[in-house]
């Protein structure tokens, strides 16, 4: 298995689609996701394994030092190999390259081995409103 991580990497909207489906278990949305991406983010990290999108992360920013990890997903096929941390790594380098000071990341309980142990992050005390 040879996967390939890509800065700002060239997708098709369907495909990102179907893997965000797969990936979060729900129907397909038809997001116009180049659009979101192009207007919102600083960049995004995309795995290929020959042709077919296998991953996907979002960083999204605020213009300055601090960057966001959003949407880190991996087709169910390819999880628990090291994609995702790999997708993470490749998002912290090129924020870091960005001159990006900060990369934070909220996630659900059961995902924290995976961003603590796997990608590294520290906890940190923060805040959330639920809108």
């Amino acid at each position: 298995m040879t996967i390939a991580y890509e800065w700002r990497a060239d997708f098709d909207n369907a495909a990102l689609d179907a893997l965000h489906a797969d990936g979060f278990g729900h129907p397909l949305a038809r997001t116009d996701w180049r659009e979101r991406l192009e207007r919102h983010s600083l960049g995004w990290v995309c795995a290929w394994e020959d042709d077919s999108l296998i991953g996907f992360v979002n960083v999204a920013w605020d213009g300055g030092v601090h960057a966001f990890i959003l949407d880190t997903v991996v087709a169910r096929h390819r999880r628990a190999e090291g994609v995702g941390a790999a997708l993470v790594a490749t998002a912290a380098r090129e924020a870091r390259a960005a001159k990006c000071a900060w990369l934070h990341v909220d996630f659900e309980e059961h995902l924290r081995p995976f961003y603590f142990d796997a990608c590294g992050f520290k906890e940190t005390t923060a805040g959330l409103i639920g809108l």
